[in-house]
């Protein structure tokens, strides 16, 4: 698909020159700061090195001083409490972090609902199981928001229930205890936490409450850091802080279920966030997908290597099935595309079929997107039903769009970017017809084509400083690493060169583009890979000027590591 490339406007060469004369940077930092309105000395050190002394209160959460008493309450009485979590990273890692935190004060048990035969949110499988354990408190993590009528059934069975969830409430809140900075009336600062970010406030209101040292809390951050990457939240303000600190906790003393998980995919310490995006949480995720969440929690719980080992070789295993199962529905998904003579006056994609695998569905409307770049939905059938899930393009709210059709619906959640979905098999016809109308309606023409945001255009010579190697990492890759983590809202920085020319240009693995990038105005060349990008090759033939969007990162090869550009878009030179 061609993208649409935004450039952003270069920094006044006054205030670059300032931010160089104060900070020592380079110009190339400098523009980078100055865009990010990074310019005078206390806003650097925020930045760079975010103070866990810096997280906001969290009595400042609407409810947190109910939750903490029922939590003392149920401690102080020796009450078993239920920890309840979804299926996914998120949910899992709440439920390991804290589980972990109180099972040293309270008989505690964990439960994660089955995909398929519970669905997602609190069950009332879960609510009995707590039931029959004898449990008095249960702890709902990263889900509970809509759970009105389950809710009510636990408070019948005199279940008391704390709901730490931060996905976008319905016009009727639960009747428990709710913990949730998207919730009407909260005042809490900082509204983009995850679930497992919302779980951690909980414990560190109890921890402030009761004297608690926090490092004994803070030890639990690497789970936390794990949480904000795979569900994709912002990685600004506190869940920047969380998983700046998180990573360093999971680098300097990874536990024993990651460090499993690390060598079973080959890879090696340090982690930064893309790893645990792209490494860490699809293999976390697949025992939900594919079998049982719960193998994941006992991974992240794991304290032999042994049993770490074990489990990461069958969690592994899942994700090589899922890999497989992903590929396979995409392709059946775009075949129904191809096939379907009203696809091209849409503006949406809804596609089901009632044998794809439930787990999958997610995975596959993101790579729909990447094909057709439209909001997408992917149903399949499970109990009679049709449910699945919807990915959103950059700038349109999927999860006000599903809402305008809740008449069709029996259950949907989420937010802005992804959510979740039931319906009659016979309303989904209907329903696409719906979706559809509304965001026909309602996407504006800028949505409607990715978009690619650069920071700078530049040439292949400012990256290096005099005297210099072009052979060596140049120290603005030094410096922009630490400018991690990098994710929504503080973007790896894309930069792009003009006028290029590509040499030694080969495929990799018939789909990947490896080539040299030629600066026309130096002659340096820097290696380039392009990833599933295999269909430019034409593009960049032999003698073919073309401009070029790129990120930088290195490549280690027989002890050796250099600078390569990672290529995010290639267009013909205007």
């Amino acid at each position: 698909m061609q993208k649409h490339w935004f450039i952003k406007q270069r920094p006044a060469s006054d205030k670059i020159q300032a931010t160089v004369d104060d900070l020592k940077v380079s110009p190339i930092m400098a523009s980078l700061l100055t865009q990010r309105n990074l310019t005078t000395l206390p806003d650097i050190r925020s930045f760079f090195t975010p103070d866990l002394s810096d997280l906001h209160d969290p009595f400042l959460m609407l409810h947190m001083s109910e939750a903490v008493q029922r939590l003392e309450a149920a401690l102080e009485n020796g009450e078993r409490i239920m920890i309840f979590g979804d299926y996914d990273v998120d949910g899992t890692t709440a439920v390991a972090l804290v589980y972990s935190v109180l099972k040293d004060f309270a008989p505690v048990e964990f439960y994660i609902p089955d995909r398929y035969e519970e669905g997602y949110g609190l069950s009332y499988n879960g609510i009995n199981t707590a039931l029959e354990k004898g449990c008095k408190l249960l702890i709902a993590l990263d889900c509970g928001i809509k759970e009105v009528e389950k809710v009510k059934y636990a408070n019948e069975k005199g279940l008391d229930i704390i709901i730490c969830d931060h996905h976008t409430p319905g016009s009727v809140i639960p009747d428990c205890i709710v913990l949730d900075p998207k919730q009407e009336g909260c005042e809490y600062p900082f509204k983009e936490l995850c679930g497992c970010g919302v779980g951690f406030k909980l414990l560190q209101a109890w921890f402030s409450k009761n004297d608690k040292a926090p490092d004994r809390l803070y030890e639990y951050l690497d789970l936390v850091a794990i949480a904000i990457g795979a569900d994709i939240v912002s990685v600004t303000g506190e869940n920047r802080i969380l998983c700046k600190h998180g990573l360093q906790y999971l680098n300097s003393n990874p536990r024993a279920g990651i460090l499993a998980l690390v060598e079973q995919a080959q890879r090696s310490f340090p982690l930064d966030l893309s790893n645990v995006v792209f490494t860490i949480a699809p293999r976390i995720n697949a025992a939900g997908r594919l079998k049982s969440g719960s193998r994941a929690v006992e991974l992240l719980l794991a304290e032999s290597k042994e049993e770490a080992k074990k489990i990461a070789l069958e969690i592994d295993e899942y994700n090589s099935e899922r890999r497989i199962l992903d590929a396979q529905t995409t392709l059946e998904a775009l075949d129904l595309i191809a096939q379907d003579d009203l696809f091209i006056s849409r503006k949406s994609t809804v596609v089901f079929q009632s044998g794809w695998h439930k787990g999958v569905v997610g995975i596959v409307a993101s790579r729909l997107i990447e094909h057709h770049y439209r909001p997408t939905i992917v149903l399949t059938e499970n109990k009679g039903e049709a449910t699945g899930s919807a990915r959103s393009v950059s700038g349109f709210n999927v999860y006000e769009a599903i809402t305008s059709c809740e008449h069709l619906l029996t259950q949907y959640g989420g937010h802005q970017h992804a959510a979740g979905l039931s319906l009659p098999l016979e309303n989904i016809s209907l329903f696409r017809e719906h979706f559809d109308a509304y965001v026909q309606k309602n996407i504006q023409a800028i949505d409607e084509v990715e978009e690619l945001v650069i920071d700078l255009e530049i040439a292949a010579s400012n990256l290096f400083l005099a005297g210099e190697s072009v052979l060596q990492v140049p120290r603005i890759y030094r410096m922009l690493e630490q400018m991690e983590p990098f994710g929504p809202g503080n973007d790896k920085p894309v930069f792009c060169i003009r006028n290029a020319y590509a040499s030694k240009q080969r495929i990799l693995k018939e789909a990947h583009l490896k080539f040299d990038l030629v600066d026309p105005v130096s002659g340096i060349e820097l290696s380039a890979i392009g990833f599933n990008m295999a269909d430019k090759a034409d593009l960049i033939a032999a003698g073919c000027a073309f401009d070029c969007a790129f990120t930088l990162e290195t490549n280690t090869w027989q002890n050796r590591t250099t600078l390569q550009i990672q290529v995010r878009d290639i267009r013909e030179t205007l």
